[in-house]
């Protein structure tokens, strides 16, 4: 019975948008094998590590935590598969942190208590819990079920799902539990401060099933038809893929915005039914860490940026090395024509290094010119019917 139960709540989990990374250290391992195991697990499971060594928990921690098994360290791992679960998901679905350490009972006495620590994270809620196991109550075996159970139990309710089994806890166990909510404002403060890499708002009205994005970045100031058609028409030449907008709330020469800017602009999207994406990251280098694989929409006055030597501390070199490492990301840039120094430029008529040549594909004029800008428009004082 208990074994029905559990693969109902699975497929349950599996049958939610939800896709989560999970780090689990010390325990639960049962609980990966029955997510595992369940037909569909590719719609939930993005990833799943087991630190277990203190090497690999350093590693994954990019520091030496106070406590291997703590609250802590437990609500670390949860942010970082959060964070990692945002850069492997299908855009637009909501994804799901968890973040597992435990002490549980091993070969030798332990002096300590025998206890694990969970923590799941969701874009608008930090769930958290300390369960301290009554000593010598169980076998090693049946405190690892016992953890499992729990995990399971969190992972169903991150994703909404009800889950009636018992997880065999006692009235001589522990449960310390605690819960956060956030708010948007405090969700893009947390975007802003580099806690969290990006958020999306999937406004598309469109039912894409497609891994990759095609990206048109940009401050949107305001959004106009000429980077709807842009987008459009990048869309189409790629074939395949999510079309989104890229905003980020980090500017390089520039302070960040405000939340309240940040809102703002993002209404515009809304109204037009666009998905746009607010991440913290000014500089295409860093946006193709954070959306790898992703077709990126550019002009051609940003393509002559990118190959200037003079952006990359005057190194022809570093500039190379710098867009080969975009390169191995899997990224490409679109590239519509553009005024550059007051004359028409195509890509064709840039000097593309021939090592990076095959990253940059070129809009054909005839498919796409539009020479207004959001600069202009702010200047001319008339949004007209040309924004959102």
């Amino acid at each position: 019975m208990a074994d029905a139960c559990i693969r109902a709540v699975v497929e349950s989990i599996h049958s939610s948008p939800t896709q989560a990374v999970l780090y689990l250290a010390g325990g639960a391992s049962l609980a990966l094998g029955w997510l595992t195991s369940v037909p569909g697990a590719s719609n939930t499971v993005l990833e799943s590590v087991v630190p277990y060594s203190r090497m690999s928990m350093i590693q994954l921690l990019a520091k030496i935590p106070d406590q291997y098994c703590s609250q802590q360290t437990a609500d670390d791992l949860a942010l970082l598969a959060y964070n990692r679960a945002l850069r492997l998901s299908s855009p637009g679905s909501p994804v799901l942190g968890v973040g597992f350490t435990g002490s549980l009972a091993t070969t030798r006495p332990k002096l300590g208590d025998h206890r694990f620590h969970l923590s799941t994270r969701t874009s608008d809620r930090c769930w958290a819990s300390t369960v301290t196991l009554s000593k010598g109550l169980r076998s090693r075996d049946q405190e690892e079920k016992v953890s499992s159970y729990f995990l399971l139990k969190a992972i169903a309710n991150a994703c909404k799902v009800p889950s009636t089994f018992d997880s065999e806890l006692t009235e001589s166990d522990v449960v310390d539990e605690c819960e956060r909510f956030f708010t948007e404002d405090q969700e893009l403060e947390q975007l802003i401060n580099g806690q969290i890499c990006f958020k999306i708002y999937p406004f598309s009205r469109d039912t894409l099933n497609e891994d990759r994005k095609i990206i048109l970045s940009g401050a949107f100031n305001p959004l106009h038809d000429g980077h709807l058609k842009l987008l459009e028409v990048a869309t189409s030449i790629c074939g395949n893929g999510y079309p989104c907008f890229e905003l980020s709330a980090i500017n390089a020469d520039k302070p960040p915005l405000a939340i309240s800017q940040i809102k703002d602009r993002v209404m515009q999207f809304e109204k037009a039914g666009k998905t746009v994406i607010i991440s913290n990251q000014p500089y295409f280098y860093k946006k193709a860490e954070l959306f790898p694989g992703s077709a990126f929409v550019i002009g051609a006055d940003t393509a002559v940026r990118l190959i200037n030597p003079k952006y990359y501390d005057g190194s022809y070199d570093k500039m190379v090395e710098t867009l080969t490492g975009c390169k191995r990301t899997g990224c490409t840039f679109i590239v519509a024509g553009r005024n550059v120094d007051g004359s028409f430029k195509v890509l064709e008529d840039l000097e593309i290094p021939e090592v990076l040549r095959e990253m940059f594909v070129s809009i054909p004029a005839e498919r796409f010119r539009m020479d207004v800008s959001s600069t202009e428009i702010r200047k001319s004082g008339g949004l007209g019917h040309n924004c959102f």
